[in-house]
């Protein structure tokens, strides 16, 4: 279960101001307690006020300022293909990329993206007409991303698929179908891609939010589930995703195995 740390994220009002303030105190303050945390990816976000203009330059400073102070690999997460290649082009080891939807125009630009540099590709079960809400048609929109990635030549174990969580208080209905969605991607291609999920979008508006982020990320795994943006510094969730990794037959048991799991 690879946990990608949420945390470098424009959205965070300190983030923010690091940004508008070119002052990366707060971006390596989250780097180094991610990664102590148990993350083992970084999700790097230039965030909603950035313009569109200025993404690109952005990019280039989180992810410098990001591996400045962690080992760890970066999640590059923006809507402008110009910002994620910027950020690809400074970034050391293996990036993700995240996103594309299963929209045609946005995999002709993110796919090869991805084979250029080497980088894994989260692809969203969604296209213009907005979230599906059935298992099925979320895992048709993810065999589209999987022909997608046959085509351009990346491979498989490098494609997550996000069948995408809705609130709980608006989307509940929807739960039930991503686990199942994810059950069905699996069985998709083989081998399968891997799968994924901004988790805390389950309990956006929510009380009792942690509680809801972990439960339904071990229900999640059980199905399938790869990966996950979370809030590592929630440490119980991050005992309860090593605990379902030996419990799922994932890793083996030792006595030490929540220590394991954060090392590793």
């Amino acid at each position: 279960m690879l946990l990608i740390g949420e945390r470098i994220n424009g959205m965070f009002k300190d983030i923010k101001e690091a940004i508008l303030n070119k002052d990366p105190a707060a971006v390596e303050y989250w780097a180094k307690r991610q990664t102590e945390k148990g993350a083992h990816i970084l999700d790097v976000n230039t965030g909603p006020t950035v313009s569109k203009e200025d993404q690109p330059a952005v990019m280039e400073w989180l992810v410098k300022a990001a591996q400045a102070a962690s080992p760890l690999p970066c999640c590059l997460d923006s809507t402008n293909p110009d910002a994620i290649e910027a950020g690809l082009k400074v970034h050391k080891g293996r990036a993700m990329i995240n996103s594309t939807s299963a929209d045609q125009w946005k995999m002709d630009i993110y796919f090869p993206m991805a084979v250029k540099y080497n980088a894994m590709l989260i692809g969203l079960a969604m296209n213009e007409k907005g979230v599906p809400k059935s298992a099925a048609d979320r895992a048709a929109l993810a065999m589209e991303l999987i022909v997608n990635a046959d085509m351009h030549g990346l491979p498989m174990p490098d494609l997550f698929v996000d069948p995408l969580a809705l609130p709980a208080n608006v989307g509940q209905d929807h739960g039930p179908e991503v686990i199942e969605a994810i059950r069905q991607i699996k069985t998709l291609a083989d081998p399968p891609p891997r799968t994924t999920m901004g988790l805390s979008n389950v309990s956006q508006r929510c009380a009792e939010r942690h509680l809801l982020n972990r439960t339904y990320m071990v229900l999640c795994m059980a199905a399938g589930l790869d990966s996950a943006i979370v809030d590592v510094d929630d440490e119980l969730l991050v005992d309860a995703a090593a605990a379902a990794e030996v419990l799922l037959n994932r890793d083996i048991y030792c006595d030490s195995f929540l220590k394991t799991f954060r090392q590793r």
